[in-house]
């Protein structure tokens, strides 16, 4: 694999206050990466850095070795990332504007927008809500939307902060099964900001554990699960405990 994102000397700083400082970290192509680390940690912080939806204090962000900045990024560069939240934020109208929304704003032709609309609603199984007003459907339902909207757009990077957090266990399981499937199938760089280490397990093929606005550990995603380093040890083993 070759590396497709990656900062160098990065530091975040808010009203005089260090929040992250990461000296090095790469995300290679086709790969899914775990974020996951204590609450205050810095993981929302460090995936808006790198999706350019904010700016660091100091340092570099780089895109296939390419240095970006947030203020002069061309809106093709924009267009390769894509980021689903844990809140959904869909329209006031139907589930397929919603969908359809991203690829309206390219203005691509109406054959294409409906086709590939139709594909993602049927690739989530949300292909019976269509005429569905987006304010009515439940919260996995509203998830399902939210994630197809962002891989319609064929992202290179797909971010993910935190998106199953609302939902209740098993429409998180199926959900998680099912978006498995399809960032394999489709090889999507994803980066994944999580607080449960069940869903790092299930879905991620590396992990970074961020303490303290610092990446303390990193690697294959069971390597640091079983076997985490004096300082994450802590946090990892209050989740092994928690999920025995």
């Amino acid at each position: 694999m070759s590396t497709l994102l990656s900062i160098e000397n990065i530091t975040y700083s808010k009203q005089q206050r260090t929040i992250l400082s990461i000296p090095a970290f790469a995300i290679e192509q086709g790969e899914i990466i775990g974020i996951m680390g204590p609450n205050g940690a810095g993981k929302s912080t460090l995936l808006k850095l790198l999706s350019m939806l904010d700016s660091p204090s100091e340092g570099s962000l780089f895109f296939k070795g390419a240095k970006l900045s947030a203020q002069n990024v061309s809106i093709d560069m924009r267009r390769k990332f894509a980021i689903a939240l844990q809140q959904s934020l869909l329209l006031n109208t139907t589930v397929y504007q919603n969908v359809a929304l991203g690829l309206k704003l390219r203005k691509l032709p109406k054959k294409v927008i409906r086709d590939k609309v139709e594909y993602w609603l049927e690739k989530f199984k949300i292909a019976h809500l269509a005429k569905k007003h987006a304010y009515h459907l439940s919260g996995g339902e509203a998830q399902r939307v939210n994630l197809a909207r962002a891989m319609i757009l064929d992202p290179e990077v797909l971010f993910l902060d935190e998106p199953f957090s609302a939902l209740d266990f098993p429409t998180k399981v199926q959900l998680l099964k099912e978006l498995k499937e399809i960032l394999k199938a489709t090889k999507t760089t994803t980066v994944f900001v999580s607080h449960d280490l069940l869903e790092v397990k299930y879905l991620t093929d590396r992990l970074a554990i961020l303490m303290n606005g610092e990446i303390c550990q990193i690697g294959p995603t069971l390597e640091v699960v079983n076997n985490p380093n004096q300082v994450t040890a802590p946090f990892i083993e209050e989740w092994n405990e928690f999920i025995k």
